[in-house]
């Protein structure tokens, strides 16, 4: 898992010991935390300090690293310094005689927002600097009362939360900081999702509502105790938490070690993921048409306009904060927001349209919960409202203006295909690129119903990346396309990376997926997101791996190199300089400036050497896709989209696949079509993937999402197969033997190049 640079926090706690046991017996040091979450300040002994937030660290005494437990002496000691102020901790609860006794501990702790946040306070002094909450005292604490009291206690637990809850909207308190530990104890309730209110409303919206009318630096912090509270060793030798709901997935052993945090982090990402699961598999029972006699209930979809009832924009809205803090530090996989329930019940047709309004509630709103293949769906749906209207549109001009064509008509030839196209779509205006894509090629009788486009798409691409352009150059050990560095790039160079663009968005508003080669740096540079070094890796391993080598010499075997801040490149066959930073000839390569030295050369393969070309291969991009969802997505979503995936999972394409004219998944010729596929290599099955639908490439989903059809064709014969690749239809004759549709098939694939009628 990538991480981002942070400061190491056990060495900011030894860091931290280590000052304190510098100082004077005489001066009292108390830590307490601050926006800052490495900042330990001394204060004077006389001042008072929430307890939650602080604990006594007396000159001399011993500091455990991180993971082990800090030694305060006798615990008891360090609970007595804060007796007055501690309100509630899972010992005291276990040590009360019975029920009532416990209901009334905790109506105690939950009669203010502020009081329960100085309960389960964190006694190692270094750790509550990060999270002042005792996260595994409090899941131990309901534990306990969730499997040792009665149903009265659980359900004055929910009364007095709700409560609480409600108190926090209804009283906003100046205590920004410490509420938010009374956040963090409540989130921590494993049934925290299934509360409600008297009126029988969820009350978790609620408590996420009161999340996000925090200060702006106070949900921060709530964030790194996210990160934190579970990730801290328990100073109380609770007994671990046990999850009550099966909310959780994570196993408590899963949390030590370097992915602590992480662990940390996606327990209460979890939370969250639950209550929108819930809400949606609710809502979608409820709009569910009655099951049909001896059948199931048909499941509709939903949109978040719909769900006002159970106020998920709120907790959908917190999500939204959760992921932006995860965005920076790279706590889990962005793939952890993605919500399988949202994917499986939204009703993208309903929520497209309202996130294109000015005040629209929808889904679409919020990216980081969808897949995939739900946004390859929403702009799919956009390109065909837009294709809609262009149509329209176009009958209307005809009325007053004359002919016009309602569709973008490419007509080329095979053996001048970069030519015809870039000649073309250099006459066309804007709109006529919304229009939905028709191509023919000339001399050749075959109608476009998609099936064509995907072959012209196969095929110039293929052109444009070849070597005879001299625009692109792969990588011999990546394999992956990048930018020639050019001194100043001809005109007819620039039109062809322009046109390069233009056929990936064109590619990409056709639902076409490409079988083409470029790096993540690519992507992400399109969407506007920093490539950083190790996406150097994937365009030039070797140069990368130099690069990083740099790190590891000595100050002697740099000077030895006697490298300045220059970069040697060739260009139409001359060798030509470029300085990485001004006086670069002059500046020699030491250890103080070598990490200067690799980001200026990786700024100079990604910016530098290509800035022209990019910004034409973009604006050709952005002349078809500019505007669409494609913008919302993730440079690894893009690529998916514009790609395809690369998993051959042709089990899954026999599970899907759609059977007419008097086949089914039980005749022999099918099950003998099936015996020969599976014994195709990879190549082979791009082959047939490429004759049935005129692209080798697997969409988004894997093949089960590819709508495949077998289609009889007559009786035994010697016919070879043939294929309607419009509609991904392959015309099968029921061949008598295996050898024999063995052998027709092959031939059938290994000659698959062009159209006819028939």
């Amino acid at each position: 898992m990538t991480r981002s640079p942070e400061p190491n926090r056990k060495r900011q706690r030894v860091d931290r010991h280590q000052q304190h046991s510098g100082e004077s017996a005489s001066t009292s040091t108390i830590m307490t935390r601050s926006r800052s979450r490495s900042t330990a300040q001394p204060l004077p002994a006389n001042a008072v300090v929430p307890a939650p937030l602080a604990a006594v660290h007396e000159p001399g005494s011993s500091v455990a690293s991180k993971g082990a437990q800090t030694n305060f002496g006798d615990e008891s000691e360090v609970l007595e310094s804060h007796q007055d102020s501690i309100v509630l901790t899972s010992k005291m609860l276990s040590e009360l005689g019975s029920d009532q006794e416990v209901i009334s501990k905790l109506g105690e702790a939950f009669s203010e927002p502020c009081t329960l946040a100085r309960s389960f306070p964190q006694a190692d002094a270094l750790w509550a600097v990060d999270c002042p909450v005792d996260a595994a005292d409090v899941r131990a604490a309901y534990s306990f009362i969730f499997e040792n009291t009665s149903t009265e206690v659980h359900d004055e637990l929910q009364r007095l939360t709700v409560d609480a809850i409600n108190t926090m909207n209804a009283e906003p308190c100046d205590e920004h900081d410490i509420q938010m530990s009374a956040i963090l104890i409540m989130l921590l309730n494993p049934k925290i999702t299934e509360y409600v209110n008297g009126d029988s409303t969820p009350v978790f919206p609620e408590l996420c509502s009161a999340i996000m009318n925090q200060p702006s630096s106070q949900r921060t912090s709530l964030m790194q105790y996210f990160a934190t509270s579970d990730a801290a060793p328990n100073t109380r030798g609770s007994l671990p938490y046990t999850a009550v709901t099966g909310v959780r997935t994570i196993p408590d052993e899963q949390l030590l070690g370097s992915d602590s945090e992480q662990a940390s982090f996606e327990r209460y990402v979890d939370i969250f993921q639950s209550y929108v699961t819930q809400e949606m598999v609710k809502a979608a029972q409820r709009v569910a048409r009655p099951a049909a006699a001896g059948g199931e209930p048909t499941t509709q979809k939903v949109s978040l306009h719909g769900l006002s009832s159970c106020s998920l924009l709120a907790v959908v809205q917190c999500m939204a904060l959760v992921n932006s803090y995860n965005n920076t530090h790279k706590m889990v996989s962005y793939t952890a927001f993605y919500n399988d329930a949202v994917n499986e019940h939204i009703d993208i047709k309903d929520d497209v349209p309202r996130f294109r309004m000015p005040d629209g509630v929808s889904f679409c709103g919020y990216p980081f919960l969808l897949s995939p293949t739900t946004k390859s769906e929403i702009i799919r749906i956009e390109s065909v409202i837009l294709m809609r209207t262009e149509l329209q549109d176009s009958f209307f001009r005809a009325m007053f203006s004359g002919v016009t064509c309602p569709y973008l008509v490419l007509e080329v030839r095979r053996d001048n295909l970069v030519r015809d196209t870039l000649y073309q779509l250099d006459l066309k205006f804007s709109q006529d690129l919304r229009k939905q894509l028709k191509v023919r090629f000339v001399g050749e009788e075959g109608v476009d119903e998609g099936g064509v486009q995907k072959e012209f798409f196969q095929l110039i691409v293929r052109d444009v990346f070849s070597s005879k352009y001299g625009i692109f150059r792969a990588s011999e050990n990546s394999h992956f396309y990048w930018f020639r560095p050019l001194v100043a790039p001809g005109k007819d160079a620039l039109e062809e990376i322009r046109l390069t663009g233009q056929l990936i968005g064109l590619a990409v508003y056709n639902a076409v997926i490409l079988d083409i080669h470029l790096p993540p740096a690519m992507y992400k540079k399109l969407l506007g997101v920093p490539v950083t070094r190790d996406d150097l890796r994937e365009v030039d391993p070797e140069l990368h791996h130099g690069l990083m080598q740099l790190l590891n010499l000595t100050p002697d075997e740099l000077e030895f190199l006697e490298r300045t801040f220059e970069v040697e490149y060739e260009d139409l066959g001359e060798l030509h300089t470029h300085e990485l930073i001004p006086g670069g000839a002059q500046t020699l390569l030491t250890t103080d400036n070598r990490n200067l030295f690799i980001d200026k050369y990786v700024d100079f393969v990604f910016n530098s050497s290509c800035e022209q070309q990019f910004a034409e291969f973009k604006g050709g991009f952005d002349r078809i896709c500019g505007s669409s969802y494609v913008r919302y997505m993730r440079p690894q979503e893009l690529e998916l989209l514009v790609c395809g995936c690369s998993d051959l999972d042709f089990a899954a394409l026999e599970r899907s696949t759609i059977y007419d004219g008097g086949y089914t998944k039980s005749t022999v010729v099918i099950q003998y079509f099936w015996q020969v596929v599976s014994e195709f290599t990879d190549e082979l099955k791009r082959k047939l993937l490429f004759f049935a639908t005129s692209s080798d490439r697997v969409p988004i989903g894997g093949l089960s999402k590819l709508h495949f059809v077998i289609a009889k064709n007559g009786g035994d014969s010697d016919r070879l197969p043939t294929s309607h690749t419009c509609f991904n239809v392959l015309l099968l004759p029921e061949y008598s033997t295996l050898d024999k549709l063995r052998e027709r098939l092959l031939t059938a694939i290994h000659n698959s190049e062009g159209f006819g009628m028939i």
